[in-house]
């Protein structure tokens, strides 16, 4: 397949857009990419912003409105290194650890759609005791399903995931998990 910019060389990347359910496909060279911005200069990587663009842009005021005024005014920078949230939507890229504690509540929508609503890593499970594992995770999430339940005043709900709490850990000590 050759590269739809420049028609010369084969292309090597393959951007695919989704815009309203409408699906565009790219095919340029490396070359192309590096002239247009798709590719961070000097480096062999795509630039992040450019794949993250439509996800972080998501909250960022359009025109002169008394919304962007107050947008601006509630603008919260980082305290370490002095970066604005709109600073990186447009690098890209954070500029210390700080950052990701200091804009973590609008990280967390990105990330799960990113990630298809997981934020937190849980990693692989060993084998042997894998089984245990696992139903220590489901014990930890099912706590923090009754407490939103709780939260939410559905007590019926939260006895229910109690009780199955309960199954769980019975069923772990008598497997000799505690």
């Amino acid at each position: 397949m050759t590269c739809q910019e420049c028609g010369e060389r084969p292309a090597t990347l393959h951007f695919t857009k989704i815009i309203n359910g409408e699906k565009t496909e790219i095919h340029i060279c490396e070359k192309c990419a590096k002239e247009k911005g798709e590719a961070e200069p000097g480096t062999n990587h795509f630039s992040i912003h450019n794949l993250l663009s439509g996800l972080l842009n998501f909250e960022t005021p359009i025109g002169d409105s008394p919304a962007q005024s107050f947008y601006k005014q509630q603008q919260t920078n980082c305290p370490k290194c002095g970066i604005s949230y709109q600073q990186f939507t447009k690098i890209g890229r954070f500029g210390c650890s700080v950052c990701y504690k200091t804009f973590a509540d609008k990280l967390d929508p990105i990330l799960k759609k990113v990630h298809g609503g997981n934020t937190a890593h849980t990693g692989k499970v060993p084998t042997r005791a894998g089984a245990a594992i696992q139903i220590e995770r489901k014990v930890q999430n099912l706590r923090s399903k009754m407490k939103e339940y709780i939260e939410l005043e559905e007590f019926e709900k939260a006895a229910e995931t109690r009780d199955i709490i309960r199954s769980l850990e019975q069923r772990t000590s008598w497997e000799g998990g505690e």
